[in-house]
């Protein structure tokens, strides 16, 4: 029988949105406690719960909800598509509706939940201001200077996206931390491989800035399929395939809507002393 939940623990929720992982802590009602030292404890795979990316509901006037993310190193994340979809869906559930507001570093979102089950979060309009991506130096976006000729996007994250003959081919691992740390970009990037694998149907690997090689992005899903309309090899609307399944994804006019399944995996409850050390 587990034992009485002592004081000064900390309560979280796991969360996965196409193998996309989430820790969620839940600081409505109360100050924000997620500091850079806890999100690298929790963030370790072996010594803590492990994540791609860790999310906390705040609140929000004006907004059902806002989030702040944050990187397994300890770094702030801008935005994070997947886990907005999978705290939208628990939030619906919550509240009893299905459609919600939220707040994020990329402004005032919306999301829904589709009859199919599926969860659409509007991560906003895409960046293509260089000096608001960002970069370093004024370049053409669409063909920045580097080896292999890739794209910058913003979406609340900085965004390098690579159109290869073959997706599964690249070494993931050692182009996208080159890139991700490469002087063009002063916030450093995440970095995404995509292919043309059918019509509006493309294949997407990625590796994230702070954290490295995951099994979907969704802001990376956005920025590639803004980065393919716009270099012509696709329409407004594609069919994704990542490492975790397959995401929707819709450049309206209102912003770039991601569409996807989402999981609640479990409730977990951090130990006292586990928070102290995280500090």
């Amino acid at each position: 029988m587990m034992e009485k939940r002592p004081p000064g623990g900390l309560a979280f929720m796991k969360m996965h949105g196409l193998g996309n992982d989430f820790v969620v802590i839940d600081s409505r009602g109360r100050e924000a406690v997620v500091t850079a030292g806890l999100a690298r404890a929790l963030g370790d795979r072996n010594r803590g719960v492990g994540f791609d990316q860790l999310a906390e509901i705040r609140d929000a006037e004006g907004a059902d909800f806002a989030l702040d993310f944050w990187n397994s190193d300890g770094s702030r994340a801008g935005a994070c598509g997947n886990a907005t979809r999978c705290v939208s869906d628990y939030v619906m559930r919550e509240i009893g509706r299905a459609a919600v507001r939220l707040v994020t570093a990329r402004g005032d979102l919306a999301a829904v939940r589709r009859a199919d089950g599926l969860v659409s979060v509007n991560m906003g309009p895409p960046v293509l201001d260089w000096r608001e991506v960002p970069l370093a130096r004024e370049v053409d976006l669409l063909h920045l200077p580097l080896a292999g000729d890739p794209v910058a996007v913003g979406m609340g994250n900085p965004h390098a996206v690579f159109f290869v003959p073959d997706a599964e081919a690249v070494d993931v691992a050692g182009w996208g931390r080159k890139v991700e740390h490469d002087p063009l970009f002063p916030a450093r990037t995440n970095v995404e491989f995509a292919s043309v694998i059918g019509l509006d149907h493309l294949r997407m690997r990625v590796w994230e800035r702070g954290t490295g090689i995951t099994l979907a992005c969704g802001s990376g899903a956005c920025a590639t399929a803004v980065a393919a309309h716009l270099r012509g090899l696709t329409g407004r609307r594609v069919i994704m395939d990542v490492d975790g399944g397959r995401l929707e994804l819709d450049w309206r006019a209102d912003g770039v809507w991601m569409t996807g399944p989402v999981a609640h995996v479990f409730d977990g409850w951090l130990s006292p002393d586990f928070v102290a050390a995280a500090g």
